[in-house]
């Protein structure tokens, strides 16, 4: 071994060892002929000393060391001078008389600054240079945290009888409804395999197969356009899935895996049921919504609610207002919305400026305006007040529970647009007065899915989510036409935190003849069904049990638990936000032969 300890193990109980240590130079400090270096290596920094008294050749070859060479150092442990030790670090009260030093590695410059303290580098460069960006201690606390993460998802899920099996990497395309990544077969020439989108279907086949509880952490790939939120090209999830269970029996697995998680990785403190509270199914422990509830209140199927700001429907007072626009759209109640959203203390905080530029941001989203009332000692004021009733305005004030100082404002219009600008708009002042905590988290299920959707522009019936949900009224809900359909919700939920959509699943539906009768609702028949799904369809027959899973992205978890506003940086080696790898120079074009080799040509457009 080169080293015999590394550079944050050794402390005052070391004094007067003879020890070697390895690694990179950190900082470099010359006092009065004596040069002090940091070295440090993944778990730490020690200080280390030449003295030309001591070791002159040792301290002519440091005086030529610069920042990241690599070195060994043999010396003798021994006690900072009094005054000099440093309480933050774990080898502050020691450091090491150099006898003996080797240089291992020469570095150039660094393209940037590797002190934590050093302002960051753009992210281009960090990625281009991800290698010593890993030096820097965030970067390699998440790299760690990872670690320690997906160790605990093996351990947990074992010590639960879960079999952690491996899903192929080649395999076909996985019904998840993004674009496939494709990998052209040389020795079926025209034919190609699919990166999996996510083991889907191979996890049913366990079921059937007998493995009554899976668990993976799954490498999954999908060509979506990065975000904040969503790596490019490649994730990984907690997959998991059960026999013989019902949606119940899922979330509980679900909330002690996360609640155990979140106890042992992060300090967060988790907001969960609550006396009164009926938002939280009975037994569980989540706060829950139904799919159509989140919308309605919130505007997203992902609602953060460490913070309130719930939108109210005030669509009936509307409609008795003397304004016919307001009025119009309030007539029609089946497919229009009026939604108001207090904000507590907004006349405090916000000019009427600012309260009449928020229009501006909401119109980015559609919207056709924002109004507002303020809440005065002697009631609403605001340029709606004349097209309302003294008792229409003291409805609106009971309604929304208003106190001297709120802000009322109110979005109108087909209700997909108006909660969704409306839900943007709540997270858009909640941004603005930091109403959200982020000491804090809270996890909240959003059930009962519809399982089908109409496409505004066709009129064509699809399915909105997963197709191999089992609906809530069994197979004979298949057995609707039209839009009716649209009335079928499925054991299908998902689970939001802080704002995030982490987790997705559901009861499948292991219904054969209804599983091909659901897809004929949408226009596709059963040669489809076993032309895209032939090994489900053909293992379906065979006794399958009833089954049902989940699976948790654990990147956006991570994510979560350690603050970090971009997912990027939670992977050892992350592609930009351009779904390019800057430091491998990935994607490029690849040499003619290659393409032949595997029957293919490109063909390039003017």
């Amino acid at each position: 071994m080169l080293r015999t300890h590394n550079c944050a193990e050794l402390t005052d109980t070391n004094i007067g060892e003879q020890v070697n240590l390895c690694g990179w130079v950190s900082n470099r400090r010359d006092h009065g002929g004596i040069i002090f270096i940091d070295v440090r290596d993944r778990y730490g920094l020690t200080q280390v000393v030449f003295d030309p008294e001591d070791d002159k050749a040792a301290w002519e070859l440091a005086d030529s060391f610069r920042s990241e060479y690599v070195i060994k150092i043999t010396g003798k442990v021994r006690p900072r001078p009094e005054g000099q030790a440093n309480p933050n670090m774990v080898t502050g009260k020691i450091e090491v008389i150099t006898s003996k030093v080797e240089l291992l590695s020469k570095s150039k410059t660094p393209p940037f600054e590797l002190d934590e303290h050093a302002e960051e580098a753009n992210e281009e460069i960090r990625l281009k240079y991800r290698y010593l960006d890993i030096r820097r201690k965030k970067i390699l606390d998440y790299i760690k945290f990872r670690s320690r993460m997906t160790t605990f998802s093996r351990n947990w899920f074992t010590q639960k009888d879960f079999l952690d099996v491996q899903t192929p990497i080649l395999a076909n395309s996985s019904p998840e409804w993004a674009r496939d990544f494709l990998v052209p077969s040389r020795l079926h020439p025209g034919q190609f395999y699919a990166l999996p989108q996510a083991p889907q279907q191979f996890k049913q086949l366990l079921m059937v197969g007998g493995i009554d509880k899976y668990f993976q952490i799954a490498p999954c790939f999908r060509d979506e356009d990065p975000r904040a939120d969503r790596h490019a090209g490649d994730f990984y999830q907690v997959d998991c899935e059960m026999s013989f269970v019902e949606q119940s029996d899922v979330f509980d697995v679900v909330e002690d895996y996360l609640i155990d998680t979140t106890t042992e990785l992060s300090d967060k403190k988790i907001l969960t049921k609550t006396p009164g509270n009926d938002t939280v199914r009975e037994g569980g422990k989540f706060f829950t919504l139904t799919h159509a509830e989140a919308i309605e209140k919130y505007g997203t199927d992902k609602p953060d609610l460490r913070y309130g700001l719930e939108m109210v429907d005030v669509l009936d007072i509307f409609a008795r207002s003397t304004n016919e626009i307001f009025a119009g759209i309030a007539a029609d109640s089946q497919w229009n919305r009026i939604k108001a959203m207090k904000v507590p203390n907004g006349d405090n905080v916000f000019s009427k400026t600012q309260m009449k530029g928020f229009e501006k941001y909401v119109r980015q989203f559609g919207a056709q305006g924002l109004w507002y009332f303020q809440m005065k000692e002697d009631g609403l004021k605001g340029p709606l007040n004349k097209f309302f009733s003294e008792a229409d305005l003291e409805e609106i004030v009971s309604r929304t529970d208003l106190e001297v100082g709120d802000v009322i404002f109110f979005g109108a219009w087909e209700k997909k647009l108006v909660c969704n600008y409306m839900g943007r708009f709540r997270n858009y002042i909640a941004e603005l007065m930091k109403l959200a905590d982020s000491s804090e988290i809270v996890f909240c299920w959003i059930t009962d899915f519809p399982i089908f959707e109409k496409d505004e522009a066709t009129g064509k019936i699809d399915f909105e989510h997963n197709p191999f949900s089992m609906p809530q009224g069994g197979p004979a809900d298949f057995d609707k036409d039209g839009d009716e359909l649209l009335d079928v919700i499925g054991y299908q939920y998902d689970l939001s935190c802080n704002g995030y959509e982490i987790l997705s699943g559901a009861i499948r539906n292991h219904d054969i003849e209804s599983l091909v009768k659901a897809f004929e609702k949408v226009g596709r028949n059963a040669e489809e069904v076993k032309e895209k799904f032939g090994a489900v369809y053909e293992a379906f027959q065979y006794g399958v049990p009833p089954h049902g899973g989940f699976a948790i992205g654990m990147d956006r978890l991570m994510m979560i638990y350690l603050n970090e506003e971009n997912i990027r940086d939670i992977y050892a080696f992350p592609k930009s936000g351009k779904a390019q790898d800057m430091m491998m120079n990935s994607p490029i074009r690849v040499e003619q032969d290659q393409l032949q080799e595997l029957s293919l040509e490109i063909t390039e457009e003017d």
